[in-house]
């Protein structure tokens, strides 16, 4: 029992992935800063905001459900620490009694986007309620794409989900990323990881400039502190993901400690140029993008992953 309790508050879970995600968050922005030609942020700076709003006072919705509004980022750090956990554990080739099998892992990473779609119809606010519909249709339309490059995967990998066997399988036979129906695999799930970040192109269900910030409109204090903590274990969780499924997981021994930091680093940098490079899309295009084209090149890698390219 004590085990697992430091697998969840510590280590990799709520502090590790925490911090990490911080880190990687910080990542993003100074990129971010300078493809626009700016000095960015400082190290500490997604430290410095994260206390910052949890001394700030929590303001309720008037016309909302406070109790629901409260306990949905709650659930949501819940979601996203058991996500941590639930993935690292067997991407860094730690022994547990959970080796990551994949349907347990797809179902938790739902956990915070129906928190967020909970929470912002709590709130009671229209413009709220207009992020969450998006939201929902924003998750109908990259999930099928995200669980057909998971099929993919699974049977390369001889028709395990077990996550720790499909990164065993690359060790012995080389990246999943370094053959045809990877590299289809890949474009795909990093589109769908850009979405489950809620990062531009596909950030509509927040969209700054059109719903001031959508589903968060109404979320203050220690509320929005703790959404953004979630939103840096996401940070860390998704990619390390797609590094156990692409890149042969990670070790911490050694020089490969250089290779793990080097394989996410890639992938947060990837996703950052993506953000970087293309303008907010609308959910029709959104939905139209994954249905269409992410599905396609999903079923491309089934079909080149059965016949061994």
């Amino acid at each position: 029992m004590t085990k697992e309790i430091f697998y969840f508050l510590v280590f990799p879970g709520l502090l590790f992935a925490g911090v990490l995600g911080g880190f990687l968050s910080w990542f993003d922005r100074k990129i971010t800063a300078r493809v626009q030609f700016r000095q960015g942020p400082p190290l500490f700076q997604p430290l410095y905001d994260f206390v910052k709003l949890l001394a700030k006072e929590t303001i309720l919705p008037k016309y909302g459900s406070p109790l629901t509004f409260l306990l949905s980022p709650v659930f949501a750090l819940a979601g996203a620490t058991l996500a941590a956990v639930f993935i690292l554990l067997p991407v860094l080739g730690i022994e547990s009694g959970f080796s990551g099998d994949l349907l347990v892992i797809i179902y938790v990473l739902n956990i915070p986007s129906v928190t967020y779609i909970i929470g912002g119809l709590a709130s009671g606010n229209p413009l709220a309620a207009v992020g969450s519909s998006r939201e929902i249709k924003l998750i109908l339309s990259y999930e099928l794409p995200f669980l057909l490059v998971l099929t993919s995967i699974i049977i390369k990998s001889g028709m395990t989900i077990n996550l720790r066997e499909i990164i065993d399988v690359q060790i012995a036979q080389g990246a999943n990323i370094g053959s045809l129906s990877g590299i289809f695999g890949f474009i795909t799930i990093l589109m769908c990881v850009q979405a489950k970040l809620g990062l531009v192109p596909f950030d509509m269900a927040e969209a700054e400039g059109e719903i001031c910030d959508g589903i968060m409109i109404e979320s203050s204090g220690s509320v929005l502190a703790i959404y953004k903590l979630v939103k840096y274990i996401m940070f860390l969780t998704l990619p390390a993901l797609i590094c156990g499924l692409f890149f042969s997981g990670l070790e911490l021994s050694g020089i490969n400690i250089l290779w793990s930091i080097l394989k996410v680093l890639l992938v947060v940098l990837l996703i950052t140029l993506i953000r970087n490079t293309n303008p907010r899309v609308r959910i029709k295009q959104a939905m139209r993008f994954f249905w269409v084209w992410m599905n396609l090149f999903a079923v491309i890698s089934i079909i080149l992953s059965i016949i061994g390219v």
